[in-house]
């Protein structure tokens, strides 16, 4: 019998020594009679600890074979540009689902996969900021979500903000200002661009709402109150 095995070496992340990615295999597991690419026989004799080990070794098959085939189309990109299109054509591969598991697989850099979680787990956040990504994967391994839960916790997450951003918008109360909506635009060194994205995202907010969030409580904080005397503008300051 034929195994399908993918080994994996340590990696460096931050200066730790990362483990070792999980090794996909199953030509180890006993009572599994054949496997061929049409399909598998098991003995009669197969204890039920071994066929949930297979099947945990089939998820574990068809996550990896996602993030494979994104890293040899992207592979396939830079050394054989002009040709590796018509290359995928005779492999017979689909290639738009190629395309969207490479899109994946460039937003995340083998460092920065995790092992524990499903390609469809990264997937759901390919779009977010990485500091945000990296919040929401961290979460969800945490928490052993699945990629259905992650997704609601998402989804939760957004509602609660854009739920913020209307009570704010329905609270300004009469001599209150109420102007129309100005842009922002502040140039920041990429290291402190980082470090904003990922306090944002530890918030659950995108940079801009955080970013508007927290000069909206500077505004505020600076206001005088009720009955505190305002200097008039030809006042000399004290």
């Amino acid at each position: 019998m034929s195994g399908i095995r993918a080994r994996g070496e340590l990696t460096t992340v931050r200066g730790r020594r990362a483990p070792a990615p999980r090794r996909v295999t199953l030509s180890q597991l006993p009572c599994l009679e054949a496997l061929t690419k049409s399909g598998m026989t098991f003995s009669p004799a197969m204890p039920q600890r071994s066929w949930e080990e297979i099947g945990s070794q089939l998820r574990d098959l068809a996550s990896s074979s996602a993030w494979w085939l994104g890293d040899w189309l992207l592979f396939g990109e830079t050394a054989y540009s002009g040709r590796y299109r018509e290359a995928v054509g005779r492999t017979g591969l689909d290639y738009q689902t190629l395309r969207n598991y490479a899109w994946v697989a460039r937003r995340f850099e083998h460092g920065r996969r995790r092992d524990a979680l499903s390609f469809a787990h990264h997937a759901e956040v390919a779009r977010l900021a990485r500091p945000e990504q990296d919040y929401w994967l961290r979460r969800a391994e945490e928490q052993g979500w699945s990629r259905n839960e992650l997704r609601r916790q998402l989804r939760a997450a957004l509602a609660e903000q854009r739920g913020g951003d209307e009570r704010e918008s329905a609270g300004t109360g009469p001599g209150e200002r109420d102007d129309e909506a100005a842009t922002l635009r502040i140039a920041l060194p990429k290291p402190d661009l980082d470090r904003l994205l990922e306090v944002a995202a530890s918030c659950g907010l995108s940079l801009n709402d955080w970013a508007a969030h927290v000069l909206q409580s500077a505004v505020t904080a600076q206001a005088p109150g009720p009955g505190t005397p305002q200097d008039s503008p030809g006042s000399p300051a004290s």
